[in-house]
């Protein structure tokens, strides 16, 4: 038996915008701390991504001890951690409503200026609601404003598979993982249902569905057709194309990189 190891721990603060590498990092039970709590949305309150808005790739972020740091074309802005001076108001996330705040009318006209719209940064306090679909809960869970679940994990071995079958490979990062783990079979991810990193439990929930959002290239913001054209050549399940497995998390431990994956049941 392969030995697996968690290799890559991603976190994604705003929704949509750059990822964050980080060596360690706490499980909360909505994802990843930070994981998705902020997000753009248009002046209706509806959520705005890549998959419209490719030039949203362009962000990058950081984390430093006063908050977010957003950098886009050298200019840079600082996201506070307690900042949401906004009245709570609904935003829309797929087929959800949730309650959010602004961060700040400043804030909302920075990223206007730069996308090229009018949209606001959006808050999503932690204690608000936003039950994961009861189809698929373990223990009532809720997540943040990722699309559906509260973390994805992916093997490094799928990537490596897929990247067989392309004329020109693509990184990790057009998958949006928070979660990379090596060792193991190509998408052995799938069949897995409860699983440990370190002795932190999570469990496999439900199979990935793939968008648009994995053609745009996360360095020009320039969207093509793959991976998407060859992944549904072999990877499609009742219309869906699946890259990657949905999780929840049973605990709130840190989790660092190097640390033992072990599956104890399978799906």
């Amino acid at each position: 038996m392969k030995k697996l190891v968690l290799t890559e721990i991603w976190v994604y603060p705003i929704k949509s915008l750059g990822g964050i590498s980080v060596p360690n990092w706490k499980v909360q039970p909505k994802g990843l701390t930070y994981d998705r709590r902020w997000m753009l949305t248009d002046t209706e309150g509806k959520f705005l991504t890549q998959r419209v808005h490719p030039v949203m790739a362009l962000f990058r972020l950081s984390i430093d001890e006063a908050g977010l740091v957003v950098t886009y074309k050298g200019e840079s802005l600082t996201v506070p951690f307690g900042l949401a001076d906004g009245p709570e108001e609904n935003v829309v996330i797929w087929d959800d409503t949730v309650l959010a705040r602004e961060v700040s009318t400043q804030h909302s006209s920075w990223f206007s200026e730069r996308v090229g719209f009018d949209c606001k940064l959006m808050f999503f306090p932690e204690e608000n609601a936003r039950p994961v679909d009861p189809r698929y809960k373990v223990n009532d869970e809720h997540v943040g404003l990722a699309d559906a679940y509260p973390l994805l994990i992916i093997g490094q071995s799928s990537l490596d598979d897929l990247n067989t079958r392309l004329e020109s490979p693509v990184p990790m990062n057009r998958f949006r993982p928070n979660l990379v783990f090596s060792g193991g079979d190509p998408f052995e991810e799938d069949t897995w249902r409860e699983f440990t990193v370190g002795t932190n439990r999570f469990v496999g929930v439900k199979p990935c569905a793939r968008c648009v959002l994995t053609t745009v290239n996360q360095e020009t913001a320039e969207r093509g057709t793959e991976p998407l054209r060859t992944l549904a050549t072999y990877r499609k399940r009742d219309n869906k194309i699946l890259f990657g497995q949905n999780l929840v998390s049973l605990d709130v431990q840190e989790i660092s990189t190097g640390m033992p994956v072990t599956v104890r049941s399978y799906q």
